[in-house]
């Protein structure tokens, strides 16, 4: 499962590597919270290969369209 992060497509899917690295850090936080696994057989999985397991079937995702405050500018 964890060569599976070696993929271009999963990174690309989702932006990069630090975007797949914070998506998937999240979802486990979520999983370890509580919230319920998005997928049918999570039995002997870790927590880490069900959120890879969510990701590479489109259960989650990153939302591309929050948008960010631009950072203020400073003049000198």
């Amino acid at each position: 499962m964890i060569e599976d992060l070696k993929d271009v497509e999963i990174v690309n899917k989702v932006g990069g590597r630090f975007k797949l690295s914070a998506l998937i850090q999240k979802r486990m936080l979520e999983i370890m919270q509580g919230a319920r696994p998005l997928i049918e057989d999570t039995e002997g999985k870790t927590i880490m290969e069900i959120a890879i397991q969510e990701l590479k079937e489109d259960k989650i995702a990153i939302d591309m369209s929050v948008k960010t405050e631009e950072p203020e500018k400073f003049v000198l």
